[in-house]
């Protein structure tokens, strides 16, 4: 496996499909080492249907992507399609941006 320092990746989850990016960082700009997608079957509209369909697509796709750039992820930055993500704690509804 690759050092996995100076590496970035990328996750959109969507609701037809799932891709990971994985990106080395150069000193002129980032490398694309591995690219990885699977079908999503547990999103409808941007929203999460089916959570155990949706962790699958996404460890699917991250491990195509990691196959390909021959490194590990251990953390990515993420894309949701959605307008307006929201957030829920416990005993607390609404946007996460709102006033407590």
């Amino acid at each position: 496996m690759r050092r996995t320092q100076n590496i970035i990746t990328g996750l959109d989850v969507g609701t037809t499909k799932v891709c990971a990016v994985i990106g080395e960082v150069t000193p002129t700009g980032v490398d694309v080492i591995g690219i990885g997608q699977h079908p999503s079957r547990g999103l409808r509209k941007g929203v999460v249907a089916n959570v155990e369909s949706t962790v699958e697509a996404i460890k699917k796709a991250v491990s195509e992507a990691e196959q390909a750039a021959g490194v590990e992820v251990d953390a990515v930055f993420v894309s949701i399609g959605r307008a307006s993500p929201r957030s829920q704690q416990p005993g607390r509804r609404g946007d996460p941006g709102a006033d407590p």
